[in-house]
């Protein structure tokens, strides 16, 4: 079988994402000699009107960005992310506003279908495309909903990104599963929630987006309002590449690299210690929340809880305690001894984890959020706070 060679898939790609310049009809009367040049000048070509030509030749104004892009989590067309439904020959509609560029845009009305929903249905082999974020009917979408319900307005790229970037469940769907059962009573209707993976918006929009579970008689900080002109995804995050630029962060932070940068004079973890990064007081307390859930699951639910992040639904039984994932039929066994109390936890625990930028993107909201469930699951547990000498 042969195979096409990388500079001329890059071509073809810059003929994708090619952005034709249509000149305005001509009108009786005009110069239509004077007319034909000018649109001449204004209509680029990715590809040469005829050939034969050499794709190696061809100049390419924006290659580059292109490059960066085929080479970006985005494009990777090998990944789960985009894998996921081989098996199926089809994207689930749900999946495929994020996992396609022709899914986003049937989502959001691109492509001439009804705005709101995905009609489908959407083949596989897609990827985030050029067409997800440089589509020129994104600048009419002014809103985006959020699982929580939000209405949260938007600019421009900020469409795509806070489209995708949102979670897939909202605190009000841990609210509406535990109902007005007992705290502490396992119940096998209850099944773990999953807010989904790269939460960055929901993060960012704290409690004002609504993502975690909030305890009641509990203030949570809304929307992280950094200083200028860190104002937007594409003020950090280079679009293509994806790569965060540091080199900004240190006119107003003294750290060796993003994970370094502190922005409080406090411990938050109990160390003590505030030489470090805000990301390792968080990353501290989640681990923390983590010991705490499964000690909960073994003492209070007396059911032991094992977590594995490799697969779904990532909370496992462990009834004889053994550190093993229960089996059964070859299959590990999901747990099921879930309490309100545990539910609420495990949920925010993992939407501060599922976020990997969470320590930039809203480092306040995550701690309350840690810091709230610690002390929650402490109740019952008999957890001395004032000896683990957290900040909330």
């Amino acid at each position: 079988m042969s195979h096409t060679p990388k500079a001329t898939w890059l071509v073809l790609a810059a003929a994708s994402c090619a952005i034709l310049l249509i000149g305005a009809p001509s009108v009786p009367g005009q110069n239509d000699q004077a007319g034909s040049e000018e649109a001449e000048t204004i209509v680029p070509f990715a590809l040469p009107k005829s050939g034969p030509f050499n794709p190696a030749d061809i100049e390419i104004k924006n290659d580059q960005s292109i490059t960066d892009w085929f080479r970006s989590a985005h494009a990777d067309a090998a990944a789960e992310a985009f894998r996921h439904w081989d098996e199926e020959e089809e994207i689930t509609a749900v999946c495929a506003t994020c996992h396609s560029g022709e899914g986003f845009r049937d989502y959001h009305g691109l492509d001439g279908t009804t705005a709101g929903k995905v009609d489908g249905p959407i083949n596989t082999g897609g990827v985030v495309d050029c067409g997800t974020c440089h589509n020129a009917g994104l600048a009419d979408i002014e809103e985006i909903a959020f699982p929580s319900g939000l209405m949260h307005p938007v600019q421009g790229v900020e469409a795509s990104c806070m489209t995708c970037h949102q979670g897939r469940t909202a605190g009000s769907n841990v609210v509406k599963a535990m109902g007005d059962l007992d705290l502490d009573e396992p119940n096998a209707d209850l099944r773990f929630i999953n807010p989904h993976y790269a939460t960055a918006a929901a993060t960012w929009l704290g409690g004002y987006g609504g993502s975690g579970y909030h305890y009641d008689g509990k203030d949570y900080s809304g929307r992280f309002f950094h200083a200028r002109p860190v104002s937007s995804c594409v003020s950090c995050h280079e679009p293509h590449t994806l790569e965060v630029a540091f080199e900004p962060c240190l006119t107003c932070h003294q750290a060796d690299s993003t994970e370094g940068i502190r922005i409080a004079r406090q411990s938050y973890d109990g160390s003590g210690n505030t030489s470090k990064g805000i990301k390792s007081d968080l990353e501290a307390n989640a681990a923390t929340l983590l010991d705490m859930i499964k000690a909960y699951a073994a003492e209070v639910a007396d059911a032991p809880i094992l977590y594995d992040g490799t697969r779904y639904p990532y909370f496992f039984a462990d009834s004889n305690g053994d550190g093993a994932v229960d089996q059964s039929d070859g299959k590990a066994v999901a747990y099921t001894s879930w309490t309100p109390r545990s539910l609420r936890a495990a949920y925010n625990w993992k939407l501060v984890t599922a976020d990997p930028g969470n320590y930039v993107h809203n480092p306040p909201y995550m701690l309350e959020l840690l810091y709230d469930s610690i002390e929650d699951l402490g109740g019952p547990l008999g957890t001395d706070m004032e000896a683990l000498n957290l900040l909330r």
